[in-house]
């Protein structure tokens, strides 16, 4: 018991209740970046594709693992926490500004040719290699996400490191099975990128409370009550829009806009 206490902390199903969260969250960000990579391969020959798919997977493990040993360091730099903050809501900004342009799919895929690193590369070793290159930096970029989600939560070190470590564990096994559950429940996208965007808030949210720790206001964001609202309020906004759908059929389970289900079937299928 005093194993788990050390662990967990005091409050256990505090702490058991952020690991279900990081589980969810850690997830459906593996079944974005997923998609993401699946959509920067597209433009490669079939055998090309497998193949750089194959090293964007590889990457994204060594990353995070990487990110797993760094993150004890990375949480004690207090400016990325707000940083990683602004980014979390640059994502869940990008996300409902595309949704509401409607663009088309090919207005939706990545551009590769816009990039820096590819155009810097792709004359060097060619379009396999470069794109392999962009791939590799995109899973540095995700590995990063899956540190800042996990630090969104909690303090606790040893919580951090099994959300990181749930990172890892999402990209080979249990993504796959939210990529089912997107594809009959696909409002789990949007819900996804509404609790990035309140995790974003949270943690931009600290540089507020660096420079004001004894603020009233300070307590309350660091708060424990505030950290199970935050814990609550992301497993309900999964669970309650899904049982209605189940009951009323509300929100509508539908087939339709399923590119991103897709993309990330293809790719977690290779892993």
């Amino acid at each position: 018991m005093d194993f788990l206490h050390t662990v967990l902390g005091d409050d256990i199903q505090a702490s058991l209740l952020i690991i279900l969260n990081l589980i969810v969250i850690e997830s459906l960000l593996s079944v974005d970046n997923a998609a993401v990579l699946a959509t920067m391969v597209m433009d490669l020959p079939k055998d090309q594709r497998d193949k750089a798919l194959k090293y964007g997977i590889i990457g994204a493990y060594v990353f995070r693992g990487i990110c797993l040993f760094l993150a004890a360091w990375l949480v004690k730099i207090w400016w990325l926490k707000p940083l990683g903050g602004l980014y979390l809501l640059y994502l869940a900004f990008d996300y409902f500004r595309k949704k509401n342009a409607k663009k088309n799919e090919e207005e939706e895929e990545v551009d590769k040719s816009k990039s820096w690193i590819y155009k810097s590369t792709v004359g060097l070793v060619g379009t396999f290699w470069a794109t392999v290159a962009l791939v590799e930096v995109m899973d540095l970029a995700f590995s990063i996400d899956n540190v800042f989600a996990a630090v969104a939560f909690t303090d606790n070190i040893y919580l951090i490191y099994i959300g990181v470590f749930v990172g890892i564990l999402a990209m080979r096994f249990v993504a796959q099975a939210f990529v089912k559950l997107m594809e009959k429940f696909t409002f789990l996208e949007t819900v996804a990128f509404i609790v990035i965007g309140v995790l974003g808030i949270k943690l931009t949210s600290s540089l507020f409370t660096h420079f004001n720790p004894e603020s009233p206001i300070s307590h309350v964001i660091e708060g424990e009550k505030t950290d199970l609202f935050v814990s609550i309020f992301t497993v309900a906004i999964f669970i309650l829009p899904v049982l209605t759908s189940l009951l009323f059929n509300y929100p509508k389970k539908t087939k339709a806009e399923l590119e991103v289900v897709d993309k990330a079937d293809e790719v977690l299928d290779k892993s």
